[in-house]
């Protein structure tokens, strides 16, 4: 069953454009590199909470939008395989395509599907 990466992230709002260039420059290394698909969202209707919530989890400021990402690899092997790839691409380093947001607050992690309906 495929294999699934989710990310989190905190973006200044005033760099949806410079997210979107980079978000569509990486989608094309990650799937040179085994992705079947990658998708971004923008964030629209995200509340905010006390204890837990997408805002709290990637500490966003006011002038910041919470994006929500996730990968489709065919497998974990292929990821692993591809991660370790995609680290090392010159096209992915901070000088070529640098993120348009502070990357220390990113969240992610990788889940196997158990349904998909």
């Amino acid at each position: 069953m495929e294999y699934v990466e989710g990310l989190v992230a905190a973006v200044p709002t005033k760099n949806k454009e410079k997210f979107l260039t980079h978000a569509r420059d990486a989608a094309i290394v990650f799937k040179e590199h085994g992705a079947i698909r990658v998708v971004e969202c923008w964030g629209d209707d995200i509340p905010a909470g006390d204890v837990t919530s997408f805002p709290l989890a990637v500490k966003c400021k006011e002038d910041e939008t919470v994006v929500f990402s996730w990968i489709v690899w065919p497998s974990r092997e292929v990821r692993d395989a591809g991660m370790a790839a995609i680290m090392n691409d010159p096209r992915m380093s901070d000088e070529e395509n640098p993120m348009p947001f502070d990357g220390t607050r990113l969240i992610y992690g990788g889940f196997q599907v158990i349904m998909d309906e």
